[in-house]
């Protein structure tokens, strides 16, 4: 029997589909978008038109290893687009969130909102 590769099992977890339901039908937190980092991504993207790479880098204070790893995670995702480009001899990496990206981080907004709402009715 052969295993299966640690990228198709990867690629499986990353496609976006329907949203998953918990107990009662509650939908289950997003957990590609849950990580603080991918969080910070999206949230900066969503106020922002595009930014480059470094700008990214600087305003989530990460490094260059972890910052590609988790953006090309939600490019793999179809949330955020990424164009490279040159200025001059000096690499340009631009990013944007796409309305799957828009919309992924609403409901997923919405879910925390509706659980802070039901921890202050307790």
């Amino acid at each position: 029997m052969a295993a299966k590769s640690n990228s198709a099992r990867r690629e499986r977890k990353l496609q976006p589909g329907p949203v998953p339901t918990g107990p009662a039908g509650a939908p289950k937190l997003d957990r590609l978008i849950h990580e603080r980092l991918r969080l910070g991504i999206l949230s900066a993207l969503s106020v922002n038109e595009s930014l480059t790479f470094n700008e990214l880098k600087k305003m989530l204070d990460s490094t260059d290893g972890n910052l590609s790893v988790h953006a090309r995670k939600l490019e793999e995702a179809g949330y955020i687009g990424c164009a490279k480009s040159f200025e001059g001899r000096v690499p340009r990496t631009d990013y944007h969130l796409t309305p799957s990206g828009k919309r992924a981080l609403e409901r997923y907004l919405d879910h925390m909102e509706a659980l802070i709402r039901a921890m202050r009715e307790k």
